[in-house]
């Protein structure tokens, strides 16, 4: 059997969704924010077709990334007191769906949707990841895609390359010289996108690259040189992990459509 495995990153899904919901914090907001998470994910089981699926999780612990950079993630906004008691009942629902929840402990949903889509692709399995999280991008190739469910698109190699002007195998070497406000990661200072993306083409590797940041012209050689241990710090964080130990079996997450009327099934 061939195997399409649907990764969803769900706090990803359920914080922007929340957001959304032109309702004061409380009950009425977070279910509203419930029936349109189980709307999308209605419509990506419509159209994934997968054979597998999970619905990802932080854990609440702090993970690696905060031990190795205190600051990681600092200035984000806090996920709203409501939300955050009554997750539960988006676990509860997205199971009825035929969705089972994962969260392993000290671990964030990055890793773990990463070390799942890796496995499944090397034992020639074709995987979605439900989120608008662009880390994902170093992760895509032939058998991963990265689906974007607000805008309906979907992420290949070949619209990394579109996008941001490099590979997919060249996207951890980019966000360490752009960094990653979303997370409060710095890179290079003065270098946006397209001189990343530049620099990455016309010079190689991230290594390569500060090699010679001292012989590039202007501002950007200067920063490359001064700021060379921020860029090979921001390439350990955002390099997502592939290899955790999740103590869990891929027959776990096989999906199995509920019966007809079981879940509600209104569209």
């Amino acid at each position: 059997m061939k195997i399409t495995f649907l990764l969803i990153d769900g706090l990803n899904l359920i914080r922007r969704v929340y957001a959304a919901q032109p309702r004061e914090d409380g009950t009425e907001r977070v279910q509203s924010a419930l029936e349109s998470c189980t709307q999308s994910l209605r419509r990506a089981l419509r159209e994934c077709s997968p054979t597998h699926t999970a619905c990802v999780f932080d854990s609440d612990e702090p993970g690696w990334r905060h031990a190795r950079y205190p600051e990681y993630k600092a200035g984000r906004e806090p996920m709203p007191d409501a939300l955050h008691e009554n997750l539960k009942l988006f676990e509860t629902e997205f199971l009825t769906m035929g969705i089972p929840s994962l969260m392993v402990p000290a671990a964030e949903a990055d890793d773990v949707i990463a070390t799942l889509a890796c496995k499944t692709a090397e034992n020639d399995g074709r995987v979605i990841i439900l989120s608008t999280d662009k880390a994902y991008c170093q992760l895509l190739y032939e058998h991963i895609i990265l689906r974007d469910h607000f805008n309906k698109k979907s992420l290949d190699s070949a619209a990394v390359v579109e996008k941001f002007g490099v590979q997919p195998g060249q996207f951890v070497d980019f966000l360490a010289l752009t960094g990653n406000s979303t997370n409060n990661i710095h890179g290079v200072p003065g270098v946006g996108p397209k001189t990343a993306a530049r620099l990455l083409n016309d010079i190689g590797p991230l290594e390569d690259i500060l090699a010679v940041g001292h012989t590039v012209r202007g501002k950007v050689g200067e920063m490359l040189y001064t700021h060379a241990d921020d860029a090979r710090l921001a390439r350990k964080l955002v390099r997502l992990k592939t290899d955790l130990t999740l103590g869990v079996n891929l027959r776990d997450f096989r999906y199995i459509p509920p019966i007809a009327g079981g879940d509600g099934g209104k569209d």
